[in-house]
């Protein structure tokens, strides 16, 4: 960032922007498996049943799947890579934005340390001129982005700080993140049109039905990611096509499967490259069900080549187009979204339970 980017918009010049980057979390023990779970399936935006009952129902589901997460844990080495992995973005984030005024990056996670409040605490010991929420969900759902933004808050409110706020709220086709997306992709296509002309599945995580029904974006975000990535790639004959994985409980979800695709690949005996749209960083999602679960059932199905796309991470597009998005919104309006009405992505929907 140049020095002559001094984020003024229709406030005074800042001296000291906090970025905070919001993300899931992830248990950093196995021992920390069945708190991270408690605590997930004990939001609102994930189940929506009043309390206690909420409670109650988040203290069964986590003792109940305590024992198999952590076994997935395990295959990571014991705990999750998702806050090292944001650590490092928050670095080069920071080594992006360098120059005037100066910005130093925060990490609130939903589920596990660094929770939101201990975000808010080091933010106000830092006493910023001006914050930016940046989410690390490309795509808006209530249960991701929606939960995090409520959660800070409620936090901010508690801890008493006031600081001008400005928040990114969804960039499904922003263009360093479809850059760099393309750029991961190429190899693996070429890699797996060795065996033939390789079928492109992007997988998001899934989202039920009833919640999208009921004005959620994710759906329609997800797909907008595909086609601006596919766009990208120039193929006009490339096969591709959107699924969701990580599906739990008794509702309908959003459909195609990425389980279901992966079998009709094998019956069409034709190469996959799977693509993880909607995550940004390594974690259970890709590194056990698209690595080792989705694989197995790959060689199951009879699938001639099975590739799975790394995450953009900390690619170089990505990371700039994060940068791109923090200066966005500090030069432009409070709240910097996709959508040509923020009011689409607003946490205010209420949020059906998605697991019981």
């Amino acid at each position: 960032m140049s020095d002559q980017q001094q984020f003024h918009g229709d406030q005074p010049v800042a001296r000291r922007i906090a970025v905070v980057m919001m993300n899931l979390g992830g248990p950093d023990s196995l021992e920390a498996v069945r708190p991270f779970l408690f605590n997930l399936f004990n939001d609102a935006a994930i189940i929506s049943a009043p309390q206690p009952f909420r409670w109650l129902i988040a203290m069964l589901i986590s003792r109940r799947r305590a024992p198999v997460a952590q076994e997935i844990y395990r295959n990571l080495g014991g705990a999750s890579p998702l806050l090292p992995n944001t650590v490092a973005q928050a670095e080069k984030l920071e080594a992006a934005l360098t120059g005037a005024p100066a910005v130093k990056c925060f990490i609130a996670m939903r589920y596990w340390h660094p929770f939101t409040q201990e975000a808010v605490e080091a933010v106000k010991e830092w006493e910023p001129d001006r914050i930016v929420l940046l989410p690390l969900y490309p795509q808006y759902s209530v249960s991701t982005t929606g939960s995090s933004v409520k959660a800070w808050t409620k936090a901010v409110k508690q801890a008493g700080l006031e600081i001008p706020t400005r928040r990114v709220c969804c960039y499904p086709t922003e263009p360093g993140f479809v850059s760099a997306m393309a750029d991961l992709i190429r190899p693996a296509l070429d890699e797996a049109s060795s065996s033939g002309p390789p079928r492109l599945l992007f997988s998001a995580h899934g989202l039920p039905k009833k919640q999208v029904e009921r004005g959620d974006p994710y759906q329609r975000h997800v797909e907008q990611s595909a086609e601006a990535v596919a766009a990208a790639l120039d193929m006009p004959d490339l096969d591709w096509l959107v699924s969701y994985q990580s599906r739990v409980g008794p509702l309908e979800w959003l459909k195609p499967y990425t389980e279901d695709e992966i079998h009709r690949a094998g019956d069409d005996k034709v190469p996959l490259v799977v693509v993880p749209i909607a995550f940004v960083s390594e974690h259970s999602e890709t590194l056990v069900e698209l690595d080792i679960e989705y694989r197995e059932e790959a060689e199951k199905a009879g699938v001639p080549h099975y590739i799975r796309v790394p995450t953009v991470s900390t690619h170089p597009y990505f990371i700039e187009g994060l940068a791109n998005l923090v200066s966005k919104v500090l030069d432009g309006d409070e709240v910097l979204c996709h959508e040509p009405d923020p009011a689409l992505c607003l946490p205010d929907l209420k949020t059906p339970a998605v697991a019981t």
